[in-house]
């Protein structure tokens, strides 16, 4: 990114520079407010791949699809990569077409893509087969080696539990709640809420204990109200 900056004068690559950093920063925690610093990136420095590849993450992650998928087909158009393949397949799904991610998962990009790209567009094809109600299908595209393997990786715990979600949808109960295990045993990020699905599927019930003590508190209030009361009463 500093890289491709560089084409640009200093003080405007400083202040598009300090609105990718935000985008990045708040991508996940406040993702409209990353959308407003990435069209501000945007207006700076359009002809930048680093920006309009920020500009579509961010127009993805407040649902934006349409918008997203140009600035993906933009930044692909600069840069020759095909590293955004899966997420513009993603796109695809969003915009009601998973026709078309199935269709580009057949691509020859597909095989250019590294090992987690891979996994990824995997991810999407197993959605998009979802999306068209072929539940079973899902649950096959998804079986691959990287599923069987024992090693963790980034995408593990994601690729664990798309396989339990599917595997549930088929009413394969029991292989779902092993699998949601085995997807909480590699997300050490927290980034699915497997161990959430598990205790659904065991029957456990959480409380929240601060809810509960409100109530209790609010529900005293009455018997010590008629309390007072009832001591007034006696004195008179």
């Amino acid at each position: 990114m500093r890289q491709e900056l560089l084409s640009l004068p200093k003080t405007l690559a400083e202040d598009v520079a300090k609105n990718l950093v935000m985008v990045a920063k708040l991508l996940d925690e406040d993702p409209e407010q990353a959308y407003g610093y990435s069209r501000v990136a945007l207006r700076l420095a359009s002809r930048v791949a680093a920006v309009r590849e920020a500009a579509g993450f961010a127009a993805y992650a407040v649902g934006k699809y349409s918008e997203a998928l140009a600035e993906f087909r933009a930044a692909r158009r600069m840069t020759g990569s095909v590293e955004l393949w899966p997420v513009m397949a993603d796109c695809e799904r969003g915009l009601g077409r998973p026709e078309k991610a199935m269709a580009m998962a057949g691509e020859p990009e597909v095989q250019k893509l590294d090992r987690a790209g891979q996994v990824e567009m995997r991810l999407v094809a197993a959605g998009a087969r979802r999306d068209m109600g072929q539940a079973e299908a899902a649950v096959v595209t998804l079986q691959s080696p990287e599923l069987a393997s024992s090693a963790v990786h980034p995408w593990t715990a994601r690729l664990r539990y798309a396989y339990a979600d599917a595997l549930l949808a088929v009413g394969r109960e029991d292989e779902a709640r092993d699998w949601f295990a085995r997807a909480l045993e590699a997300d050490q990020g927290g980034t699915t809420d497997a161990s959430d699905r598990l205790a659904e599927l065991d029957g456990v019930e959480f409380t929240d204990v601060l809810e509960e003590s409100d109530e209790v508190a609010e529900g005293d209030e009455p018997d010590d109200a008629g309390a007072e009361s009832e001591e007034r009463s006696e004195k008179g």
